[in-house]
């Protein structure tokens, strides 16, 4: 292949990257600080009264996506191979946790995490 259609593969893989890792830092602050607002209960499609209950919980699920985005980051700038394998790791836990999300909660899931993580994998694995 040639070398600009790799480079450009590249960039355009690291981009998704980046918009995966955007994505689940916006899913961070919905459920570790405005889980019981209007913004995150339309998102979620949960009551007040259920939004309340369970603020720990969603806390704690927020900060499991801030670790998602970390890795993501991680991956976008570091240097090969460590970068490469940052971001097949970490794009893959986005996926299993869409696959799982959902299966359990919403199908909603699987366009908003799966495919885009498998989206971003497929064009990291073609740029590499």
């Amino acid at each position: 292949m040639e070398t600009w259609i790799i480079v450009s593969m590249s960039i355009i893989a690291t981009a998704v990257v980046w918009a995966i890792a955007c994505l689940h830092v916006y899913i961070l602050v919905l459920e570790m600080f405005l889980w019981t607002g209007p913004r995150a209960r339309a998102a979620f499609g949960t009551s007040a009264e259920f939004a309340a209950e369970t603020k720990a919980l969603a806390a704690n699920q927020g900060l499991y996506n801030g670790f998602l985005a970390a890795g993501l980051v991680w991956g976008a700038v570091a240097s090969d191979p460590v970068g490469f394998q940052a971001k097949t790791f970490f794009l893959v836990c986005v996926a299993v946790a869409g696959l799982y999300g959902a299966a359990t909660a919403s199908r909603k899931i699987l366009f908003v995490q799966t495919v885009p993580a498998l989206i971003g994998l497929a064009l990291v694995f073609l740029a590499h």
